[in-house]
């Protein structure tokens, strides 16, 4: 389908051109033209009059978790050790895993495209294992969302208690031997499903749908299938999501476990690339940040759940410093409690000046922007993404400067990061076709899909409430193990301190 923006204020984030009034033409999914007045030989199949509003490429969210979007609320704000025992509910017995996992992706798409969200990166964990239904559901729900996406298999297979320090001592047997017992998938089938998901999802949708990596985390899986994952994304030239040096607790096992950094492990195992995004990356130090800018990985900020989980605060300055491209995301739903990549715009501008009292060194509302576009679509691995320009994709979305936020409009930038909630988002489109208009998503029933939602919610509480009581059970270990890892000194702070 043929469209024709007209009249609109364009932020291009193409060599920082601006246009203060000006088309935009699109055909076939893609940016035609740019610029004032156009005239298409041929009549657009639809022109929409855009004076007042902005157009801008959408946002690009890149560290998402689709299985947390049924959980919102459901969690206090806890250490990610201890967080991680209540995010991962059991399925409700007799709900089918695909329609299940299709009805949750489903709603944190229309969530992100309410807000002006085309692209994402769904890091998305299976419990207890993953299955090619699974895996179809999530897909297919971004296919028919009209969303752009790529999706990884996040599943470990190592016993639980071997991914944390000093954990395997403080457990009783009985624990363990519980732990020991719980379903692993072997890395052979894993890689199953890896080509399955490659094979069936990968291009797919007019190349709206692709496949990433995810290990999870180097401590979280076994190192043969590690290095087979990060052969895949080279083979397919594919991101290869990994979480690193999230918390604390996470660079005292790199001591205790590896002898040294988890960056450094993952850079002398070969497997630390320029397709490797690395998710969170706060409790790194300095020859942390050197390998990450030599291998030419990005890094991706999260700085909403980093505060929900109290994970610590991001180098960010230093990264950049280092030349290190950063990316932001929003994580799952249940760590943040929303799918607003503007509140983590925000979160990006504010938390990073308690980090340096030189003021001149504090983010800067560009600067933020630039990450989210082009961070993003380094991350993902799309150039023809974030980005306003003949050839590129036609990923827009049109703001109304008419708002609160943009009255008076004094630095489109700066109230774009810190004054904007999402509320002025009137239009997204993803390759050209208008996906959100009028306060409503085109492309589902999404009255039926939140009923349909409360019901399968409603469906696995009973299932859900052992599996609270169970997390309840192992909390105090968990807890010790976190206490024990924050007590020791590691070089570095990158949490408030009294």
């Amino acid at each position: 389908m043929s469209l024709l923006i007209r009249n609109a204020q364009i932020l291009t984030f193409d060599a920082g051109r601006v246009w203060p009034e000006a088309d935009i033409l699109i055909g076939d999914g893609r940016i035609l033209a740019i610029g004032p007045a156009l005239c298409p030989e041929r009549p657009p199949a639809r022109v929409i009059e855009a004076r007042g509003r902005l157009a801008m490429p959408g946002l690009i969210n890149a560290h998402f978790h689709s299985p947390g979007s049924f959980l919102r609320g459901m969690v206090d704000g806890l250490p990610l050790e201890v967080f991680m025992l209540y995010e991962v509910p059991p399925l409700a017995t007799g709900v089918p895993v695909k329609r299940l996992n299709y009805v949750r992706t489903m709603l944190g798409a229309i969530e992100m495209l309410r807000v002006g969200v085309t692209t994402v990166m769904d890091d998305a964990f299976h419990v207890p294992v993953a299955s090619a239904e699974g895996i179809d559901g999530i897909a297919e729900a971004y296919r028919d969302s009209g969303l752009r996406a790529r999706l990884a298999i996040d599943q470990p297979n190592v016993v639980e208690y071997e991914k944390y320090p000093f954990l395997a001592d403080l457990l009783p047997p009985d624990i363990r031997a519980g732990m020991d017992a719980a379903p692993i998938q072997p890395a052979e089938e894993l890689l199953e499903l890896y080509d399955h998901l490659i094979t069936r999802w990968d291009g797919t949708a007019g190349g709206r749908i692709g496949a990433a990596l995810s290990c999870s985390a180097p401590q979280r899986v076994t190192l043969p299938y590690f290095q087979a994952l990060s052969a895949l994304s080279a083979k397919h030239d594919l991101p290869f999501n990994c979480h690193i040096l999230e918390t604390k607790l996470q660079r005292v096992l790199g001591e205790e476990k590896y002898g040294r950094s988890l960056v450094r492990l993952v850079h002398d195992i070969g497997v630390l690339d320029e397709r490797m995004v690395v998710i969170h990356a706060i409790w790194i130090d300095g020859a942390d940040m050197a390998l990450l800018a030599q291998a030419g990985a990005t890094v991706a900020h999260n700085p909403v759940c980093n505060l929900r989980l109290g994970s610590g605060v991001m180098p960010f300055r230093a990264l950049r410093d280092a030349g290190v491209p950063i990316c932001i995301g929003t994580d799952e739903a249940v760590a943040d409690d929303a799918i607003n990549p503007w509140a983590a715009l925000k979160m990006a501008g504010l938390v990073h000046t308690l980090s340096d009292v030189d003021y001149r060194r504090w983010p800067k509302a560009p600067e933020i922007l630039d990450c989210m576009m082009q961070g993003g679509a380094r991350a993902l691995r799309w150039p023809d993404i974030g980005r306003l320009a003949v050839g590129a994709r036609a990923d827009i979305v049109l703001l109304d400067l008419d708002t609160l936020p943009f009255t008076p409009l004094n630095d489109l930038s700066r109230q774009l990061v810190f004054c904007e909630p999402a509320g002025s988002v009137r239009m997204t489109i993803v390759d050209g076709r208008v996906l959100y208009e009028d306060g409503h998503v085109t492309t589902v029933d999404e009255a039926a899909l939140r009923q349909e939602a409360r019901e399968l919610t409603a469906a696995y509480r009973e299932s859900f409430e052992p599996a609270v009581a169970e997390a309840r059970r192992l909390e105090p270990y968990y807890r010790d193990m976190v206490l024990r890892a924050h007590a020791r000194d590691v070089g570095l702070r990158r949490r408030l301190t009294i």
